[in-house]
């Protein structure tokens, strides 16, 4: 005897919880990139972006990591930071400094036209 009905459990679609929305993706940069600045120099991610060490957006923001030496004494100013990128950042005399996280605007979607269009 071959075939029959599939069972109800692999006839109804899969579904679950996906972290996609909620994912915060940094735009990396390695400790090793930032001795093209001069000893001293506040690193920003604008700063980076203009000197094209980062190429995207920043959707979430900039995130150092410790890859690389750091031989410069720099203030750092970043998102978010590697426990190994702050020790080796401190160690070459430097500073570490984290951007507060942006705000996402408040969208009420309970006011009514006429006063979406007045504000």
């Amino acid at each position: 005897m071959t075939g029959g009905a599939v069972p109800l459990w692999r006839r109804l679609p899969q579904r679950g919880f996906s972290n996609a929305p909620f994912k915060t993706e940094y735009d990396v940069v390695n400790v090793g990139r930032l001795n093209r600045f001069a000893d001293g120099a506040v690193v920003t991610p604008d700063e980076l972006r203009r000197e094209g060490v980062i190429k995207g957006k920043g959707g979430a923001g900039v995130k150092v990591l410790a890859n690389g030496e750091l031989r410069k004494s720099l203030t750092v100013r970043a998102d978010a930071f590697s426990d190994g990128a702050v020790a080796k950042i401190q160690a070459a005399g430097g500073t570490v400094e984290v951007i507060p996280p942006r705000r996402p605007p408040v969208r009420n979607k309970m006011r009514s036209k006429a006063q979406k269009a007045e504000g």
